[in-house]
């Protein structure tokens, strides 16, 4: 009896899902909008489209205090989801210094000042092509070094922690891990 090649089940090629530029565009706006109507500071939009498969745009904000970091995050995580329907992740929000939400199309960073100067998360995004140089055009702004805790400031990590459920955030938006 002669062996013959069983056919075997080919999966089917996956295409990769185009992101609805409409919805990605009105997650964008609610996003900004919010972070207006909440008089965020700083806020700089990062266009990440065609640079990295992460999201389309990356948004980066400050907050005056711990507690409009995490009004800011709650409130912007509370519209996705009343008005376009999008669960969101967020991550950071018990110590408010810096909390990351993840939206898919659009990655949100809210810091309080001192921790966002730290991290100087635009020096590190602002890259013109592929290979992640940097422009004169794009360059980001001289910086003059000074210790995170020059003039009395805050320690980054050691912020005062803040109870989100406290504060009003539905623990359904909480990330547990």
């Amino acid at each position: 009896m002669a062996l013959t090649p069983t056919a075997s089940p080919v999966a089917p090629a996956l295409r990769p899902i185009a992101p609805d530029d409409a919805a990605v565009a009105a997650l964008h706006a609610l996003v900004l909008s919010t972070l207006d109507d909440d008089q965020a500071v700083e806020v700089v939009t990062i266009p990440l489209a065609g640079k990295t498969s992460i999201a389309d745009h990356m948004v980066i904000a400050s907050g005056r205090s711990t507690r409009q970091v995490a009004s800011l995050a709650a409130k912007i995580a509370e519209r996705a989801k009343t008005e376009l329907g999008r669960r969101v992740r967020i991550e950071g929000l018990p110590a408010a210094d810096w909390v990351l939400i993840d939206a898919q199309d659009v990655i949100i960073h809210i810091f309080r000042p001192e921790v966002r100067s730290f991290y100087n998360l635009e020096k590190m995004w602002a890259f013109d092509g592929p290979s992640g140089s940097t422009g004169p055009s794009r360059a980001p702004p001289k910086l003059v070094a000074e210790p995170i805790l020059a003039g009395g400031g805050h320690d980054p990590i050691e912020a005062e922690p803040v109870d989100p459920v406290a504060e009003g955030v539905d623990p359904a938006l909480l990330d547990e891990n």
